[in-house]
């Protein structure tokens, strides 16, 4: 049960005392103005989408899939990031329907695509 659900029930338990009516009112505002989604991006999340740029941009220029080492090599904005720091990116990527994986003997090779291929 939610906060939000559980403070329904509150309020109709205690309808008949304004003063809790109130305080239960205005926590559920609270709650949507939490959950509002009006925040701006952290630096890091900023950081992020240029690195995911310029990690399009590499793939662009790639002839065949490479791996996060092979990626890392050809784009040197992202050369100083560890492999988990461009697998998450890639993954985000993935998800977003812009880059395919392809496992080739146990190793992941990125391109771009939307279809993923397992061998």
């Amino acid at each position: 049960m939610t906060k939000r659900e559980m403070y329904a029930e509150i309020r109709k338990v205690v309808a008949d005392n304004a003063e809790m009516v109130a305080f239960i009112d205005h926590e559920v505002e609270l709650l949507d103005r939490k959950s509002n989604g009006t925040r701006k991006p952290t630096k890091t999340q900023v950081e992020n989408e240029g690195y995911k740029a310029d990690i399009l941009e590499a793939l662009a220029t790639a002839d065949e899939p490479v791996t996060i080492k092979g990626l890392c090599g050809i784009c040197d904005s992202i050369s100083g990031l560890t492999n988990q720091r461009v697998t998450h990116l890639l993954t985000d990527l993935r998800k977003d329907g812009k880059v395919a994986r392809t496992y080739v003997k146990k190793v992941a090779y990125f391109a771009l695509g939307s279809e993923e291929v397992g061998e």
